[in-house]
């Protein structure tokens, strides 16, 4: 086996993992943009509809969490196949459900599914890419997300003009099952980062709690969170508030949805080559990746915060969400790279599992916050308070944020803790199936 990079088959791999994303996040947003009629024909009030939406992550934490650790131990080709034909069997109930019961149950177990995709799928492209190279790819995978949510506004809305909203559910069945041929096909286990896990295995590896109380690694976590933060509320309820709150039809309303994703697009990848420039000028990996992510984050909030306290026309509070999306994306491709830069190769699936976990539990309370804003006061007002919230967290948090994150400093003081690999017998397992 080589640890020579391979262009071609790298980026190859990429291309299959962007659309494993797409299909991930189109999961994630169905029943956001399905919201209407299925409140419609269910019956269901906003408090109910936001259980729905929250019961996703209910599970999804702890999921992640655990596939994070397998990823460590297990061929990553396995567990991506696995997760996308699980997927697509789960899609069934959904489209059969006829109670709020069966929703939740239904999006309970998709969230278990669901959970580890995203650390599972990054740490299978690092194994692609020297260290050096893995930011573009990453931010790429981060762009698969988007563009599930953008062919989701456009094509679930039509599929519900046409057919109803349970023909979505059978749509997203077949091609998590086009998906999963397409891997078994051409879906392989990379060794790019062999020759660093190899390094890794006859050094040594860190307490996790020594990892996990790094303030360094602890800002990462908390800019994720509150992204994850305002994701889940676009997800969730953004749909709901173009219909209900600013009054555009469901097709209109399903073309202004992909246009907040066609919007944030750029802003995304415009933020992630900005650090790479960064990094390419020599400048500090403190300034390149944390500040920049923590002024991203920030200029979020500040946009999400307008939503209530500004009176803007409907098109640019449009415009205001679709900016939101795309620069906090910018902290999914440089989180990842700040965690791996102060974490043991060995022990990097993990981290990311966690990192990407803890961030999920805002998709379990971001939805009921803002149901409870919803039905408390009328019009767009509630779904506005509910960005605004969002905003104000992420304004807080990113001025932390700024404050602490040092990869050098807390690359040195993990080092400092790191145990000898012969006390360690987990570490040359890791660094095998890695």
């Amino acid at each position: 086996m080589t640890s020579r990079y391979q262009p071609a088959k790298a980026w190859g791999i990429t291309a299959l993992l962007v659309v494993f994303m797409a299909i991930n996040f189109a999961d994630k947003i169905a029943v956001g943009l399905l919201a209407v009629p299925m409140m419609n024909e269910l019956q269901l009030s906003p408090t109910q509809f936001g259980l729905v939406g929250s019961s996703f992550f209910w599970l999804f934490a702890i999921a992640g969490i655990g596939g994070g650790f397998l990823a460590n131990r297990v061929a990553t080709t396995g567990l991506l196949l696995a997760m996308g034909l699980l997927w697509s069997v789960l899609q069934i109930p959904m489209a059969l459900s006829s109670s709020l019961a069966l929703l939740v149950l239904g999006r309970v177990l998709l969230g278990i599914a669901e959970g580890p995709a995203w650390p599972v799928a990054v740490h299978a492209c690092y194994k692609w890419f020297p260290n050096e190279r893995r930011e573009l790819p990453v931010a790429f995978l981060a762009q698969g997300g988007a563009i599930g949510l953008l062919g989701a506004g456009i094509v679930m809305p039509l599929v519900t003009a046409h057919w109803g909203w349970r023909a979505n559910f059978y749509l997203l069945s077949v091609l998590g099952f086009a998906w999963g041929l397409l891997w078994i096909a051409f879906g392989r286990e990379g060794d790019g980062g062999q020759a660093e896990l190899a390094s890794a295995a006859s050094s040594a590896r860190a307490p996790y709690r020594r990892i996990l109380l790094e303030p360094t690694v602890l800002a990462c976590f908390g800019m994720k969170f509150v992204s994850y933060w305002g994701l889940a509320l676009i997800l969730t309820w953004l749909p709901v508030y173009l219909q209900r709150g600013l009054g555009y039809d469901s097709i209109v309303a399903g073309r202004l949805y992909a246009a907040v994703v066609a919007v944030g697009m750029p802003i995304s990848i415009l933020g992630s080559a900005l650090v790479r420039r960064l990094l390419a000028r020599g400048v500090s990996t403190r300034n390149a990746r944390g500040r920049v992510a923590a002024a991203a984050v920030a200029l979020g909030g500040a946009a999400f915060a307008l939503l209530l306290v500004a009176d803007c026309p409907p098109a640019v509070r449009v415009g205001l969400i679709g900016f939101t999306l795309g620069i906090t994306q910018v902290m999914y491709a440089v989180g990842p790279a700040l965690l791996a830069e102060v974490t043991p190769a060995s022990q990097r699936g993990a981290v990311l599992a966690i990192d990407n976990s803890i961030a999920s539990v805002a998709g379990v309370i971001a939805p009921l916050v803002s149901a409870f804003l919803i039905q408390g006061m009328s019009g767009a007002r509630g779904y506005e308070a509910g960005f605004a919230l969002c905003g104000v967290l992420m304004l807080v948090v990113a001025a932390c944020g700024a404050l602490v994150i040092d990869p050098a400093a807390a690359s040195a003081r993990i080092r400092g803790a790191q145990a000898t690999p012969s006390h360690d017998p987990p570490t040359a397992r890791s660094a095998r199936a890695a």
